[in-house]
């Protein structure tokens, strides 16, 4: 196999993202059909979207379960041909099953374990889609190598749990060719999906930080595909999270998912405070759901703690075997405390912390020596590197130190059990421990508190009387780092950094009465039995459908390239303004209405100079100076810079901060349109003011003849945001009886005279021209922003009170693809002025006056 680095960064970037290394071109498996029909050959290198704007008629639901790694074991045979493959019991992906409807199929899409011979990888991909509905992702081992044990273990792993690399020698430097083997990875997976689903039937499930580009590359194939993606790991906080060089990739690939899900609040608010501070998204909470508005889409954020399976944990509390190995260990630990750990031997689970503890506690509380007892499971390590090396060693010196101190004749605190151990003897153990301690300085979930308590409440009694006997009873010591933390409102819970609280807290919870030890424990069962893993799987899936339930009823376009690719979703009746359609109809029209925003519709928002160019100018001019057109520009600038700037478009209206101050041509005089004129109110507004923008760093004041705005688009998002939160609160509260409406924007809170928008200009620029007996047959209305919403809802308005024809055809048109009011968009402000000047050039040169027409175009 030829093995190669992918570096055309071009490719990159355009979002051709080519498989490494790949042996040969692999034979397709069939795709699952669930409606008759003939589904087409998708080429690996077509970026264009399976959209239908029909729902399919399936009658029976799918889910695609997309994971690192399948739930089935796979064994050579014996004659060392072919392979033997079995489900794992202890997958958490075979588990959920549980808890979805029962006639719903599933399909799971993962890699195996072992490496299989390019020549028996067809074979072995049938076996498993026939035998077991699964459909494997063979990675070739370069880039399995960078994928996993790169980028998934020295980038992200240590990453999200806090971990950075502030050397080459602690944690590594970024390689981007980890990153590129990573993505590489997630486009082979998303090929084998791409293999199977059923675009407008299946749901899809993402699991896991190993595939968070994954779902970029299912959406820029099928727009309306209904996908989750589940983090099992902790999510840190923004701060940490923005180190990552390749952090809006990251980011805008998750937000092309329909439901994102965490463990905890702490990992969701870190993602949303992410969100905001790096896209400028903020979310919203309705009726106990969050979302985050993302192009149109409610991208649904669900926070969820996975629980244990309940039936999987009784079969092994009846085993033979486990009763067996609890008689041993109580003859072994006669008339000894247990306190128990359980954990992976990572750097991050804290082992090494909780044998200073235990240190900790014989020193401190002499009465335990000889009598407590820590057995420590160390299960094998999923990783490797310096620092585990590093980890192991402490934790056998540790070990060493502390029993050759306080060690006995027939007695050992620290019993190190570093080997695998089988889930029955695992709750064998459990059995006879009276306080588990778990010291992990972060983690994503943890289970083991959860198992533990099922192993303390043993099997009921008509299936066993002798586990059933007295009283049950349990207690937890829990770091407040991990995912259950939360849901143990029993535990003590700790700061396992700080060893001297967390020895108070083991002696604390083996000294604790065994009638309190048993309220603690009932309260705990009550929660882990009733939110089991069929509980998670079931409530994820069921916000899932809730989250996509307006998928076909909605039009959607893919835009940008490579991980900027997101899809906008928006009413079905909204679509691009055809040029060649709105001059047709211009032509045909008597009275025509044109009201223009200026910023972000003529004048690109990130324009630094603002005074138009010549070109604007001319088309206006060149609208404004046909007799049958009423032109305005309607903006929130001041009438000082307006009135300058088009001073040479003579016949051009102007309404000035949004509509407080209005002309109908530059012979006329400026109207005040608000119904005060008294602005005794900044007075009272703008100390306020001051007062926040002094604590407020990045904010400013911009002060307007007719209003007074508050910015802070520079400011912290969080803070900043916050700040303008209280504000609007202060300022409605202190301007109650004054005539002004406090508003906020985006990044703005402003104070302006009541009855100021530009839907009242609109209005009364409707209402003056069919007073004068020319009610318009043609209505133009461009804008960008949230007050040029105002106009496009006053034009509906219009026509139902009769000041517009219902046979007036009207164009209500926002620029950029978003949700609006209007019914049509056009992209940037360069597509405007083209419209613009093709109306201009349509525009008939005997309706111009003979000033307007020699200074036309």
């Amino acid at each position: 196999m030829m093995s190669r680095s992918y570096t055309n960064l071009l490719d990159l970037a355009s979002g051709n993202f080519p498989a490494m290394g790949q042996p040969r071109e692999k034979k397709r498996l069939p795709r699952v059909m669930t409606v008759p029909g003939v589904i087409s050959e998708l080429d690996d290198d077509q970026a264009n979207s399976v959209t239908s704007d029909a729902p399919s008629s399936a009658i029976q639901d799918r889910i695609i379960i997309v994971a690192n790694q399948l739930p089935v074991k796979a064994k050579r045979r014996p004659d060392n041909k072919g392979w033997s493959f079995s489900w794992d019991d202890d997958s958490l992906l075979l588990q959920l099953k549980d808890g979805l409807p029962e006639e719903m199929e599933v399909l799971y899409v993962g890699s195996l374990k072992v490496d299989v011979d390019p020549v028996e990888q067809d074979d072995v991909s049938q076996l498993l889609l026939d035998k077991f509905k699964c459909v494997p992702a063979f990675l070739p081992s370069d880039i399995l190598t960078k994928f996993y044990h790169g980028f998934c273990k020295q980038h992200l792993w240590p990453l999200f749990h806090y971990m950075l690399p502030f050397s080459a020698s602690h944690g590594g430097r970024f390689d981007r060719s980890l990153w590129e083997a990573y993505v590489a990875a997630n486009k082979i997976f998303s090929q084998r999906v791409i293999e199977v689903i059923n675009p407008e039937d299946d749901y899809v499930w993402i699991h896991d930080y190993h595939l968070m580009v994954l779902p970029t590359f299912l959406r820029r194939r099928f727009n309306r595909l209904r996908m989750g993606f589940f983090l099992h790991s902790p999510f840190p906080s923004s701060e940490i999270y923005r180190t990552l060089p390749v952090r809006e990739e990251i980011m805008k690939a998750l937000l092309n998912s329909d439901l994102i899900g965490f463990h905890t609040y702490d990992y969701a608010r870190h993602f949303l405070s992410c969100c905001s501070r790096m896209l400028g998204l903020e979310y919203q909470s309705k009726r106990g759901y969050i979302g985050v508005e993302y192009y149109g889409r409610t991208i649904g954020i669900k926070i969820m703690p996975v629980g244990i399976h309940m039936g999987q944990i009784k079969s092994v509390l009846s085993l033979a075997d486990k009763e067996w190995r609890v008689a041993e260990l109580k003859q072994q630990f006669e008339g000894k405390t247990v306190l128990l750990g359980v954990d992976d031997m990572d750097v991050f689970k804290g082992i090494d912390l909780k044998l200073l503890a235990m240190e900790q506690m014989l020193k401190q509380h002499p009465k335990w020596q000889g009598r407590a007892v820590l057995v420590q499971i160390a299960n094998p390590s999923r990783g490797r590197g310096k620092d585990l090396e590093d980890i192991q060693a402490e934790i056998q010196a540790s070990c060493k130190r502390i029993n050759e101190t306080f060690g006995q004749p027939g007695y050992e605190p620290i019993v190190l059990i570093d080997r695998p151990v089988s889930l029955c003897e695992r709750f064998a153990y459990y059995t006879i421990a009276e306080c588990v301690v778990v010291t992990a300085v972060r983690d994503g979930m943890n289970l083991t508190p959860y198992e533990y308590i099922v192993g303390r409440q043993g099997v009921s009694e008509s299936e066993s009387s002798s586990e059933s006997s007295g009283p049950k009873k349990s207690m937890l010591v829990v770091s407040e780092f991990i995912g259950c933390s939360p849901s143990l409102s029993g535990a003590i819970r700790v700061n396992p950094w700080n060893t001297e609280s967390t020895a108070e807290a083991m002696n604390e919870a083996i000294s604790m009465s065994d009638a309190e030890k048993q309220l603690r424990h009932e309260k705990h069962y009550r929660y882990v039995s009733s939110h089991d893993v069929a509980f998670w799987s079931r409530s994820f899936f069921q916000d899932l459908e809730r989250t996509c339930k307006d998928h076909f009823r909605r039009r959607c376009w893919g835009i940008g390239l490579s991980f900027g690719f997101r899809v906008v979703a928006l009413d079905p009746n909204f679509r691009k303004l055809s040029i060649d359609h709105i001059v047709s109809v211009y032509l045909r029209s008597k009275n025509r209405a044109i009201l223009l925003d200026y910023d972000g519709t003529v004048m690109p928002q990130t324009s630094h100079n603002k005074t138009p160019s010549a070109e604007v100018i001319s088309i206006i001019n060149a609208l404004s100076g046909d007799t049958k057109n009423t032109v305005f520009v309607v903006s929130g600038r001041g009438r000082e810079s307006l009135g300058k700037w088009f001073s040479p478009c003579k016949k051009l209206g102007i309404a000035a901060e949004h509509g407080f101050f209005m002309r109908w041509s530059a012979n006329d005089e400026w109207e005040l349109c608000g119904q005060n004129s008294e602005f005794g109110w900044k007075q009272i507004a703008e100390p306020v003011m001051k007062l926040y923008t002094e604590s407020t760093d990045g904010s400013s004041i911009e002060t307007k003849e007719s209003a007074l705005v508050w910015h802070h688009r520079d400011a912290d998002p969080g803070f900043g945001s916050s700040q303008a939160k209280e504000m609007l609160d202060h300022l409605e509260s202190v301007l109650a009886n004054e005539p002004v409406a406090v508003k906020s924007g985006q990044f703005i809170v402003e104070v302006k005279p009541q009855g100021v928008s530009k839907g009242m200009v609109a209005e009364k620029i409707f209402t003056t021209m069919s007073e004068k007996g020319k009610q318009a047959d043609f209505v133009l209305c461009i804008g960008d922003d949230r007050s040029d919403e105002e106009m496009f809802e006053i034009i509906s308005n219009a026509i139902s009170s009769g000041i517009l024809s219902s046979s007036t055809s009207v164009f209500a048109c926002t620029v950029g693809q978003k949700p609006s009011k209007a019914r049509y968009y056009l992209d940037d402000p360069a597509e405007v002025l083209n419209m613009l000047e093709a109306l201009a050039e349509a525009s008939d040169p005997e309706s111009f006056t003979d000033t307007e027409s020699e200074g036309s175009l």
